[in-house]
């Protein structure tokens, strides 16, 4: 995973988060980190060259997000409590600002094209899926 920050990954390291589409059945990532602490949610990507093609970062609480000094566009996903999809952002790219979701609790960054291939729609509802490595 090339994004950086600390205390990410809030499971044991041996552990693998994944999320899922219900309707679909397809992944939107299958290597996930969280921005757990303060500083890790304000670097968010920045700095990195872009995400791996399965990676994504998940930014909790967060109603709307920036793109100022990316380097790299991305699709954001911003979901409820219920991880129910919200609204869609494809390949936002740098130096932008998302609208304000007034309802979301989070936000999945992730590779560009991770929307369209999984078939993401408002609406939707993401599982949540932790696997042991």
């Amino acid at each position: 995973m090339v994004a950086a920050g600390e205390g990410r990954r809030p499971t044991s390291p041996d552990a693998v988060l994944k999320v899922r589409n219900l309707r679909t059945q397809q992944w939107l990532t299958e290597d996930l980190w969280v921005a757990a602490s303060f500083w890790a949610k304000l670097v968010g990507l920045l700095g990195q060259s872009g995400l791996a093609p399965s990676a994504g970062l998940y930014i909790a609480p967060c109603q709307s997000i920036h793109s100022f000094f990316m380097r790299f566009p991305f699709d954001a996903v911003f979901v409820d409590g219920g991880w129910r999809v919200l609204h869609l952002t494809e390949a936002m790219p740098p130096f932008r600002i998302s609208p304000y979701i007034w309802r979301a609790k989070g936000v999945l960054e992730l590779p560009v094209g991770a929307i369209h291939s999984s078939g993401t729609q408002k609406g939707d509802t993401l599982e949540l899926v932790r696997e042991q490595g």
